[in-house]
């Protein structure tokens, strides 16, 4: 009922541990809080916080516009519905070294137990387009040591995201990953790899240190499967506009039936079920805690 019991720290600890597992993490993206609860019922390893699901949501692209505070918000209340560890994008880190420190701060307020800044330049656009621009080395590296010198739970990963690789090929991408790591990276995050062999070739270069992969629909990457991944070295795995897409396919399907057919009777089959939905918020608990909390008689403790 409510929110996980689970405390923020204690959810940190554990990803941490699950990591040190050779099986690989699998954090599908949850768009709202419902749907971090639904994730977590299904078995999955987490739950990953997209900023380009954050701005959709709001009705903006991905392009830097939304704010620290939007983004720590939504956040918060999506990592406090669930007992699963949540991992959050950070963009940029809203700003540079001592906006970024303030950023790691207030996320890890907001309960998550790990986020990724990345190197592009401000702006910043999707990670799958074409037209996007680095930032130099220093900057990079200031980036991620802020961050690291700013987090106060050591087991808030830290997760430097590079998309070198598309501007300026797979051997830049692999020095720049070595670089975030001597850092104070604590998970590389290579965008828009182009087949396993780039995965490989990160994870050879990086050694022990966590590689993520980012698995999205209509981008630069084949959607490889979670046992390919695993066998190239990737040691978690992110779908992060997933969910949103299967829902907002299915309204657009929705509401089309209910422009040509004045009923959304046809839709019924595959809707999600009343006592479905209230299983999934647990109502059943709700009920019980009313009931325990109002059981006694007004008329007797104070009179009619």
């Amino acid at each position: 009922m409510l929110y996980s019991r689970i405390p923020a720290a204690d959810k940190r600890a554990a990803f941490r541990a699950r990591l040190a597992r050779p099986e690989i993490a699998v954090l599908p993206g949850a768009f709202t809080p419902l749907s971090a609860k639904l994730i977590q019922e299904k078995g999955f390893d987490g739950v990953y916080i997209s900023g380009a699901v954050l701005s959709a949501e709001l009705g903006l692209p991905d392009v830097g516009l939304t704010t620290l505070s939007e983004v720590a918000l939504r956040g918060g209340q999506i990592a406090r519905l669930t007992d699963l560890p949540a991992i959050i994008d950070a963009d940029t880190g809203f700003g540079e070294a001592m906006n970024i420190a303030r950023t790691v701060q207030e996320l890890e307020d907001a309960g998550v137990a790990g986020l990724h800044l990345e190197d592009q330049v401000n702006p910043k656009r999707c990670g799958h387009l074409d037209g996007k621009a680095v930032v130099d080395d220093t900057t990079a590296l200031q980036r991620i040591t802020a961050a690291a010198n700013a987090r106060r739970d050591p087991n808030l990963l830290l997760i430097a995201r590079t998309d070198i690789r598309a501007i300026s090929g797979l051997d830049a991408a692999i020095v720049r990953a070595k670089q975030l790591v001597d850092a104070g990276a604590d998970v590389i995050f290579p965008e828009a790899m182009v087949d396993l062999a780039e995965f490989e070739g990160i994870k050879r270069a990086i050694g022990d240190v966590p590689l993520l992969a980012n698995m999205t629909e209509f981008g630069k990457s084949e959607l490889f499967t979670h046992t390919q991944l695993e066998a190239a070295g990737v040691d978690l795995v992110i779908h992060p506009v997933s969910l949103l897409r299967i829902a907002f396919g299915a309204m657009e399907r929705g509401l089309d039936t209910l422009r040509e057919a004045g009923t959304l009777q046809p839709e019924v089959a595959a809707m999600q079920t009343r006592a479905r939905l209230y299983e999934l918020l647990d109502y059943e608990a709700y009920t019980a805690f009313d009931t325990d909390v109002f059981n006694f008689s007004l008329e007797k403790h104070f009179g009619a």
